[in-house]
């Protein structure tokens, strides 16, 4: 089927064909976001919607639309695919940011939750379709929705098909019209609307709804409940609906707003005009916005593939696990099999062994991985990746933590190292937020994997590391464009930044590369990303990276306020005032601090200068929770002793990397990235 022209300035690589279900509420989110589906060359075989029990126009439902299911028969005829439905009969129990449990063992079914009326009906539509991989969702700012039906999708091991996901609700509106969506509203609930809306097109309610955003703030797609529509006809609907007989029913009539909604009592299915006059053309977002353009143009270079240089020395430096207790905060470092056996052990088993180090140490601080916020894993070779995250994925289900892995050269046997931060308070949403998006989109890379976006907690904002996929595809582009890599790359990590924290703040970075060449290129876009702001950024050679991947960004952010007192006494949040500071000799350090509260800061040095860097060290406030010490060099025991019997035992985790570039220097010995929070 075709829908016109793509608007587009370069076209995703395409993703394989899978057979989906549309989850149908007979809305302009769902039917729009089917059209997507298809655009992205996919296949679809059935729909599926939820109802409210018989003789019930519309319940009280915190995730599904239940106005107009008297229509939505009519809806999936004119897609032509069967409809499956179920009656809702559990209600909303389970009303936090998560679902499910954090450990596998936790993760099953909340019993009496209407999200459990999802997961029954799309097992019964897989059990009518096997073939079935995706399904359709048409969520776009909601993460209570995304999170229940993601979870259930998980569960089914279907995939999340979401490509309306975070779109600015003015051009999506904007596109739905032009892209031909014939959509009614049947329900009014929002200020400024009444019953005179009621079964107006969306073109003819544009002006309406931008007026009523200007004034009142109301969101333009009705994603605060102020409205619900029904597709009368849209590009994949063979015959369009025609509404003969509507009753106006009002549920509520105030000086805050009337909440009414439309009963269909008649309508049929009539012919459309052929495909070639209605054919309209489909907008897809640009894969790059504005900033990540300018990036790509200040990084534009192409590597040759294969560019690289000489591996890491191999040396074995006095690792031992260690942890740091700073008020809520644990850190983990150097978790691995040497500290457990002698022998070589099958790869499978010296994950497990260095997992069950790792909760032998969280353990001591009465923590567990529910814990953790971010994990860093080091491997001696990205062939190992898919063993490793089998066993990975054992140990976390809902809201995982943020995690960054790459490829290093370690020291024989090992081959994995772990390491973490976590956090002691983790129960509420005050304490502890993830993001998890599983869902295929155009906004960013989707995680199906055990691991989140970002996960938020005591302030810090700790985001996965982030390679440069095309988000709908979930492929890197095609003929080693660095440029285009590196673009995406910091695009993805803006975005995810964005949808958790609007006003966060960029604490410091380390961007893992593949090549040396690659180096003043990648600052080049580094500089225009980050405006040049002096963030603490480090720029290190990798083994290798996952998928392939030119560059790997890895951020530690924080939300931008703290809690703080007013001058009555009173408990608020205050804004943080970020200071930079930097040196470029004898030794290069870019230093963050956070209102005088907490630290991130990256030095770049040679063997000469260690004392120097003992000093600068001490002179941090806050308590040093995370030293992650990079070499290039031959690392002496005795080099490793002195640093680490320097830091009072902090725990120090030694990565041998191809090269550490800081400032204007490419070839530094040492690196160190420091994470200090206040005391």
């Amino acid at each position: 089927m075709t829908f016109g022209m793509l608007r587009q300035t370069e076209r995703a690589p395409p993703l394989s064909h899978m057979k989906f279900v549309g989850l149908l509420s007979g809305g302009k989110d769902s039917c729009y976001n089917l059209v997507h589906c298809v655009h992205n060359g996919h296949e679809l075989v059935a729909a599926a919607t939820l109802s409210p029990p018989q003789g019930k126009d519309e319940i009280d439902s915190y995730l599904y639309q239940t106005v107009g299911q008297d229509a939505i028969d009519l809806v999936a005829q004119a897609l032509d695919v069967p409809l499956y439905r179920r009656v809702i009969e559990g209600a909303a129990i389970e009303l936090g940011n998560e679902y499910g449990g954090r450990t596998r063992q936790d993760a099953s079914r909340v019993e009496g939750d209407e999200t459990e009326d999802l997961y029954d009906l799309l097992s019964n539509v897989k059990a009518h379709h096997p073939d079935v991989e995706g399904v359709a969702i048409g969520a776009i700012l909601s993460n209570y929705q995304r999170v229940r039906m993601e979870h259930v999708c998980r569960r089914l091991g279907l995939t999340p098909l979401c490509y309306l996901w975070q779109r600015d609700q003015r051009e999506l509106l904007s596109e739905m019209i032009e892209a031909g969506m014939e959509c009614i509203l049947i329900k009014v609930a929002g200020i400024g609307l009444t019953t005179k809306h009621l079964g107006k097109t969306l073109a003819e309610m544009q002006p309406t709804l931008w007026k009523l955003n200007d004034q009142f703030g109301l969101h333009v797609c009705g994603e605060g409940g102020e409205y619900e529509t029904l597709t009368l006809d849209c590009p994949l609907f063979k015959k369009r609906i025609h509404a003969q007989e509507t009753e106006t029913i009002i549920h509520s009539d105030s000086s805050f707003g009337t909440v009414a909604f439309l009963k269909f009592k008649s309508a049929e299915l009539v012919d459309k005009p052929s495909v070639a006059e209605v054919s309209q053309p489909l907008v897809v977002p640009p894969l790059l916005d504005d900033v990540g353009q300018e990036v790509r143009a200040a990084t534009d270079a192409r590597i040759p593939p294969g560019a690289s240089i000489s591996p890491a020395p191999h040396v074995t430096p006095t690792s031992v696990v260690s942890s740091v207790q700073s008020g809520q905060w644990i850190s983990v470092a150097n978790v691995q099999i040497s500290q457990i056996a002698e022998e070589p052990l099958p790869f499978e088993e010296e994950v497990r062994y260095a997992f069950a180090l790792l909760q032998d140490t969280l353990a001591k601080h009465q923590l567990s991985l529910r814990h953790v916020a971010s994990m860093d894993v080091l491997l001696s070779s990205m062939d190992l990746f898919p063993i490793l995250n089998g066993i990975y994925a054992e140990h976390f289900a809902t809201s995982p933590p943020a995690r960054a892995c790459v490829a290093v050269d370690l020291p024989p046997p090992n081959r994995v190292v772990l390491s973490c931060i976590a956090y002691a308070k983790c129960d509420t949403p005050q304490d502890r937020q993830a993001l998890h998006v599983q869902g295929l989109s155009y906004w960013a890379p989707a995680n199906i994997g055990p691991y989140s976006q970002a996960v938020t907690t005591g302030d810090h904002i700790f985001i996965s590391g982030q390679i440069g996929l095309v988000p709908a595809s979930m492929t890197l582009p095609t003929g080693n464009d660095l440029a285009f890599e590196t673009a995406l790359s910091f695009q993805h990590v803006r975005r995810v930044l964005a949808a958790v924290a609007p006003a966060g703040i960029v604490h410091g970075a380390v961007i893992w590369l593949t090549s040396l060449d690659q180096v003043d290129n990648v600052r080049k876009g580094w500089e225009v990303d980050t405006q040049k702001r002096g963030i603490p950024t480090l720029f290190i050679g990798a083994q290798s990276l996952p998928k392939g991947a030119l560059v790997e960004t890895q951020v530690v952010s924080h939300t931008g306020t703290v809690d703080a007192v007013d001058e009555d006494g009173d408990a608020v949040r205050s804004n943080v005032v970020q200071a930079f500071s930097q040196c470029v000799e004898p030794i290069c350090w870019m230093r963050s601090t956070l209102s005088g509260l907490h630290t991130y800061m990256n030095i770049a040095f040679d063997i000469p200068d260690i004392a120097l860097v003992l000093n600068l060290l001490t002179a941090l406030p806050g308590d040093i929770l995370q030293i992650r010490l990079f070499y290039s060099a031959v690392l002496s025991a005795e080099t490793v002793a002195r640093l680490t019997g320097s830091l009072k035992s902090r725990p120090v985790s030694p990565i041998p990397v191809r090269f550490i570039a800081c400032g204007e220097k490419n070839n530094w010995n040492f690196g160190m990235s420091v994470l200090a929070v206040g005391k």
